[in-house]
């Protein structure tokens, strides 16, 4: 009887938690106005590993393609420093709190990858960083880009970010006679706003389809929720097919080259979109190669999906990382900040670089060109567009 009576404190200070988070979310009102700004300041994070050494670069071809807005005083770049590792171990924080501050100071930040301790590291367990800055800037869609035009593939997945299992992912609880709960967590606010971002941008981006991935056949409560929701708001585009899929089919369908480039856009629960995008991301060349953004209504963060390669610096070979990860991310924040046009040339001369004409190629080792030569090869593409 203990332990049912536990787990009802329990359960009811969880459902109360969320209340408050609904309710913030009702209280946030419409995104950025990125043309009305004064100033679009873009703050700048290396992270840890190979994370300063990409950023940099990513930031190298912002500062390239941004050079007029930047000398007008209508782009302003921040570098942050304080995400490392070291400094977070040193403060007991994911994020320490004078660097969650200057953050919050920019409008749009383009990140590094950052370690997460496990279990038997030399550090203390905090919180992963990507987690914490999700949740303290609400950054609610995770949105990740995949493209092998050889393949047909050009995929753009929605993967809602502050719900499902990793929202409560440690507020399980196991009783004393041997039952061990989780939770995963579905709201009408954090479905709709997932589903109505996903499909804006296929409007606006000419795409003729969205996918909803869920396992609503099984998990009827919150993956039902999350259907019937997305369809929902998918009848106010009809001029865009909506389809469903299961999740277990649907990591088939993403390898059968008969079906495979018939997709568009997706969108699903945090859980299953943080296993799928690793899947699409090889077909790109690795999780290496992909970028992704993650938006909220007042900030938003771009960032490779790969970790900080902490060997590949011990071994002294930080210099041959891929940059392609963060200049992925880098389209992503021009394209969200406005800057449409200076997107549009940097995904051409990454395809360029990537996928045709391949002068240079980065193997994260000195058989390859340096991280350095790489941009420089980028920034020459462009101008020569």
């Amino acid at each position: 009887m203990e332990n049912i009576v536990s787990a009802k404190e329990k359960f009811g200070a969880l459902l109360e938690s969320q209340r408050r988070r609904v309710a913030a979310m009702r209280a946030q009102g419409d995104f950025i106005d990125y043309a009305s700004l004064p100033q679009i300041v873009i703050g700048v994070c290396g992270g840890d590993g190979i994370g300063p050494t990409i950023t940099h670069e990513a930031e190298r071809v912002l500062r390239f393609l941004l050079k007029d807005e930047v000398a007008s005083g209508k782009v302003a770049f921040r570098e942050i420093d304080g995400l490392t590792i070291e400094n977070r171990a040193a403060h007991g924080k994911a994020i320490p709190d004078d660097v969650l501050a200057e953050l919050k100071a920019c409008h749009v930040i383009l990140k590094g990858p950052t370690t997460t301790p496990r279990a038997g590291d030399e550090w203390p367990n905090i919180e992963s960083a990507n987690v914490a800055m999700r949740k303290e800037l609400d950054l609610f869609a995770n949105v990740r880009p995949v493209k092998v035009p050889e393949e047909g593939i050009d995929w753009t997945f929605f993967r809602e970010n502050t719900e499902g299992a990793y929202t409560l992912g440690s507020c399980g609880f196991e009783t004393e006679d041997g039952i061990s709960v989780d939770f995963t967590i579905t709201t009408t606010d954090g479905t709709q706003r997932i589903a109505e971002l996903a499909y804006d941008f296929a409007q606006k981006n000419h795409k003729s389809r969205v996918s909803i991935v869920t396992k609503a056949n099984i998990i009827k409560a919150t993956d039902g929720k999350f259907l019937r929701l997305c369809q929902e708001v998918g009848k106010n585009y009809p001029d865009i097919v909506t389809d469903d899929w299961y999740i277990d089919i649907m990591t088939a369908k993403l390898v059968d080259q008969k079906r495979r480039a018939e997709f568009q856009v997706f969108v699903l629960p945090n859980l299953y979109g943080d296993i799928i995008t690793d899947e699409a991301a090889e077909f790109q060349g690795g999780v290496g190669t992909a970028g992704s953004g993650n938006i909220g209504k007042r900030y938003a963060m771009f960032e490779a999906i790969h970790g900080s390669a902490p060997r590949m610096v011990k071994e002294g070979r930080a210099q041959y990382a891929d940059p392609c990860s963060m200049l992925r991310a880098a389209v992503m924040l021009l394209s969200h900040i406005g800057y449409q046009e200076q997107a549009d040339r940097l995904t051409e001369a990454l395809d360029k670089c990537m996928f045709t004409e391949k002068a240079l190629t980065v193997t994260g080792r000195d058989t390859g060109c340096t991280c350095t030569e790489f941009g420089n090869y980028v920034m020459r593409t462009i101008e020569g567009l």
